[in-house]
């Protein structure tokens, strides 16, 4: 029999190169702090494009105060137990109908962390007999949460007629449901769910439509409203889902939908029952949050201002951002080379004095290496200039032409 430690000695699993050089400058960097648009990196001031602070608000000084107030207030393990037994609140119960009334929905659910909230809701409304047809660029969560049902059909990103595909053979002799699983604004790659197309299409065959919308809750649609808004389709997306740790600057989720959904959710979500309650330091911080991005519509204002600076340089520069809809900014740069990708990140860090991070191969073909870049509302004109700059540097010192997009 194999010794189930014996991978662990061997190369192979995810990043293994990395992984035996014990690297933490690629991996698991430690960025000094507060989470803002200036950082450090090796003891070295750097500006930060790889926070998903979106409207800048991970160190908003009232949202700090709020925090050391409920700590101060509560401590900071309450409330103690899961939500289902003897850890929930009028707070919890405000913060649920004030996100429900921001999407647009009937009621929301909250998760403790939004991972968990995705394989939650996912699990509790899909039961045996019933099928997942999803987005082949999915976030892993809800690849984790697809893999966990009987039948998970794939489709090609944004593909109508894949889509089309996969409902007809989910559809085909089943007697239970199917559930459309997409992202509303992709992580890598920028580009926004087709929901005019691909809603319609999910009706026609009876299937129901979740939209995980992490990055785009408080970034994209009328004041940060989401995905969903932007196209006029909050209606018709049947589990909006989205994550405190993008915008909101702080961490959870939640599932807005139908009321009798929601409190089927609340008896029937094993990641929530299981689980302890969100903390009411969490809460506060949140229902203030929420609060200032309701009530500040100049951030969003001015996250949008300075996307179009960011990716307007760039692509005056001649460097290939693909088909971004949103803030990411995803720079494709040429390369057969493994280790370019380690090379631009390294000079861009250490000499340029810009923190990035960069993807290859798989998540982008070979051939490509895709450095993701967040702006927010917090960088400044300087920070946009030193760093398209710094791209153009590193485009004539190594020499590279712009990249063709991952498809």
């Amino acid at each position: 029999m194999k010794d189930l430690f014996q991978k662990c000695y061997e190369p192979g699993g995810y990043f293994s190169v990395l992984r035996e050089m014990r690297d933490r400058y690629f991996v698991m960097p430690k960025i000094g702090g507060s989470p803002d648009r200036v950082m450090t990196f090796e003891g070295q001031p750097v500006i930060q494009w790889t926070l998903n602070n979106y409207l800048g608000l991970a160190n908003r000084p009232e949202l700090i105060q709020a925090a050391a107030e409920a700590a101060a207030r509560w401590g900071v393990g309450a409330p103690m137990g899961s939500r289902f037994l003897t850890g929930n609140t009028d707070l919890h119960e405000e913060l649920e109908r004030r996100l429900a009334r921001f999407v647009g929905k009937e009621s929301a659910v909250l998760f403790n962390y939004g991972y968990l909230g995705v394989l939650g809701t996912v699990q509790a409304l899909v039961d045996k007999g019933d099928a997942v047809v999803i987005d082949s660029l999915a976030h892993a969560s809800m690849m984790d949460a697809a893999f966990a049902v009987r039948e998970m059909i794939p489709f090609r990103h944004n593909d109508l007629e894949a889509l089309e595909k996969a409902l007809q053979r989910a559809t085909r002799d089943r007697a239970g449901g199917v559930l459309v699983m997409l992202e509303g604004v992709y992580g890598m790659s920028g580009d926004l769910a087709d929901l005019p197309g691909i809603i319609p299409i999910a009706k026609r065959y009876g299937a129901r439509v979740f939209l995980d919308d992490a990055h785009g809750l408080g970034s994209i649609g009328p004041n940060g409203r989401g995905t969903g808004h932007k196209h006029g389709m909050q209606d018709e997306v049947d589990v909006y889902f989205s994550t405190f740790a993008k915008s909101f600057a702080a961490i959870g989720g939640f599932s807005a939908v139908a009321d009798p959904v929601a409190e089927y959710l609340r008896y029937n979500v094993r990641t929530q029952i299981f689980a302890k309650s969100l903390p009411l330091i969490v809460v506060e911080v949140l229902l203030k949050t929420l609060e200032i991005i309701e009530s500040e519509p100049q951030l969003y204002n001015k996250l949008w201002e300075n996307t179009r600076k960011l990716q307007d340089g760039l692509r005056n520069e001649g460097f290939n951002l693909g088909n971004t809809q949103s803030a990411i900014t995803p720079v494709y740069l040429p390369s057969d080379d493994p280790y370019f990708a380690m090379k631009i990140v390294r000079t861009m860090r250490a000499d340029k004095g810009i923190f990035i991070s960069a993807v290859t191969h798989p998540v982008v073909p070979k051939g490509i290496v895709l450095c993701r870049l967040v702006p927010t509302a917090a960088h400044t004109d300087e920070d946009i200039e030193r760093t398209i700059q710094a791209f153009t540097e590193i485009r004539d010192q190594f020499k590279f032409k712009a990249a063709a997009a991952s498809g």
